[in-house]
């Protein structure tokens, strides 16, 4: 018997009967891909995304405090590890697969555009103003990401991941704060992660459920660290109630939350937070919101990175026009474009638009930055 099956048969035996068995997975996108003697498919998964040049990358991009000089303030490779690791502490203790969590969880913002938030919500409005049913959000991009854009040793295009895995990424990003209990949607079909779609609902397992709660609990606490280390607030400025309910410090609001979701979700096909926790969370979200996200600092950051994304796209769109002159083009970011599509096996009838998009959104913080100063500055 070989390794994989010893895991399989072990995942039969230890993980709780709503869990997600390795041997069940609804597959890959192309099916040919031979399975692996001794690791399971949500192994696989692991092993591909973080050897990936898309994950390497998140070490330059930014969590919510762009192109940080402070070697202490919080990365998206750093948040996307702490996802995995409160995820796994709340998997685990749930009897939960913890392959399929940690698959979903490092993979789950490797199609984030540079600059955070603010360079998502760039990035969506250059789009709209050439075509309002054009939209670019991070989760989905994330799944074209590992679907088509990223490379494997053979070079084939995107890193063919389970279903599981997919969905999760695509699903992962709550449509709001308020949501305390989430049920996964086990009639989710493998052809409803379409690219295009905008909004795949609630994930297909539990493990994707985790996940997404996880994403909330790891930044919610991390924000605040990072925002005093910043010196944008103290924490003796979160509201009383909220201090008494959830800690007085990151790793005590982590702490409550994820204790209470195990608590409320044990032998549950639901990932549930108490109300008392769910609406404390709600509250401290929507003060990060106010007292950090709409800061004076936040917004001078905002306006740098809006300039920087706004450029850069106008400059590729215009250049892209002349397609000519792009090729015979001497500035060092044109003849990377250029390269970069070459490099791709585009569909002829592949708007402009979106091969810009794939381009600037694989783009860290400091290159997208050096990259607008090459088009503008030399």
């Amino acid at each position: 018997m070989t390794p994989r099956r010893i895991k399989e048969e072990q995942e039969e035996r230890i993980l709780h009967a709503f869990a997600a068995k390795s041997k069940n997975s609804r597959g890959r996108v192309w099916p040919n891909d031979p399975p692996c003697d001794v690791r399971t498919a949500y192994e696989r998964d692991v092993g591909r995304i973080i050897f990936s040049l898309d994950f390497r990358r998140l070490r330059h991009k930014t969590q919510v405090f762009f192109d940080p000089q402070n070697d202490h303030i919080c990365t998206r490779m750093e948040h996307v590890i702490y996802v995995n690791y409160i995820a796994n502490t709340i998997g685990r203790a749930l009897g939960l697969n913890a392959d399929l969590i940690q698959g979903i969880a490092l993979g789950h913002d490797l199609g984030h555009a540079p600059f955070g938030h603010t360079g998502e919500r760039v990035l969506n409005e250059c789009l709209q103003r050439i075509d309002p049913d054009y939209h670019f959000q991070h989760e989905l991009h994330s799944l074209r990401v590992v679907d088509v854009l990223a490379t494997r040793a053979d070079r084939m295009s995107g890193l063919n991941l389970t279903f599981e895995v997919r969905d999760g990424i695509a699903s992962h990003c709550g449509e709001s704060y308020r949501e305390t209990c989430l049920i996964p949607n086990r009639d989710k079909q493998p052809d409803q992660l379409a690219a295009g779609a905008k909004n795949h609902g609630m994930p297909a397992t539990l493990e994707g459920c985790v996940v997404r709660l996880a994403d909330k609990i790891a930044y919610v606490g991390r924000d605040i660290e990072d925002a005093v280390r910043a010196g944008i607030m103290e924490y003796d400025e979160l509201p009383a109630a909220i201090r008494s309910s959830l800690g007085q410090s990151n790793s005590e609001i982590i702490n409550t939350l994820v204790t209470d979701i195990i608590i409320n979700s044990r032998n549950r096909d639901a990932i549930v937070l108490s109300p008392a926790c769910g609406q404390s969370m709600q509250e401290l979200l929507l003060d990060n919101v106010e007292r950090i996200y709409r800061s004076d600092k936040i917004k001078r950051y905002e306006k740098m990175a809006t300039n920087v994304i706004e450029g850069l796209f106008e400059a590729l769109h215009q250049a892209l026009a002349d397609p000519e002159k792009l090729a015979s083009s001497d500035n060092r970011v044109f003849r990377a474009f250029n390269q970069y599509i070459a490099e791709r096996n585009y569909a002829a009838d592949l708007p402009a638009a979106q091969k810009i998009v794939d381009y600037v959104a694989g783009m860290s913080d400091s290159f997208a930055t050096r990259s607008f100063e090459d088009i503008y500055w030399f």
